[in-house]
């Protein structure tokens, strides 16, 4: 079992005192026991932020079972059709992160529709590289990507 692993899972492990971080923790260690944990590009480098060099990085994935993968063209051209799948959804207004349905606000002042940039395009190279080169995704980010992602096997919470 390959499990490529999201960047908010790790980070409850860096952050001191994370809410999720035992939980994270868990999940992390169960997916080992089960096979290979994978990153792409996305994940590794959203990590380097936090830390001061690359060998500090390359030291925490190795101590945590960790392997860098690099995404393959497919897992690439996926991600281009779900990032366009999600513009043309999202159309001028914001999507709900848990159901997906589009919401239209507008300023109070002025009337003009207000545009937040909620899901760049690296949210999709995670999925996409999750679902062309792995065989599950662990993330809290579970809504958004059964949405994009929907043949994409998300790692459950233990106990369930």
């Amino acid at each position: 079992m390959i499990t490529a692993v999201d960047t908010n899972i790790l980070l409850d492990l860096l952050i001191p005192d994370a809410p999720e971080g035992e939980a994270s923790q868990a999940l992390l260690e169960a997916a080992l026991r089960q096979g290979k944990l994978v990153i792409g590009e996305v994940v590794y480098a959203e990590l380097a932020a936090h830390f001061p060099t690359q060998e500090e990085l390359d030291r925490f994935l190795a101590e945590t079972g960790l392997r860098f993968t690099p995404s393959e063209p497919t897992a690439l051209a996926r991600a281009g059709r779900a990032w366009a799948a999600y513009t043309r959804r999202r159309g001028g207004g914001m999507l709900c992160p848990s159901c997906g349905r589009v919401q239209r606000l507008s300023c109070r002042h002025c009337g003009a529709l207000l545009r937040g940039r909620q899901h760049l395009v690296s949210d999709f190279l995670v999925g996409a590289h999750a679902a062309a080169q792995a065989d599950r995704l662990l993330t809290r980010d579970r809504g958004y990507y059964r949405t994009y992602f929907p043949e994409l096997p998300l790692m459950e919470r233990l106990g369930r």
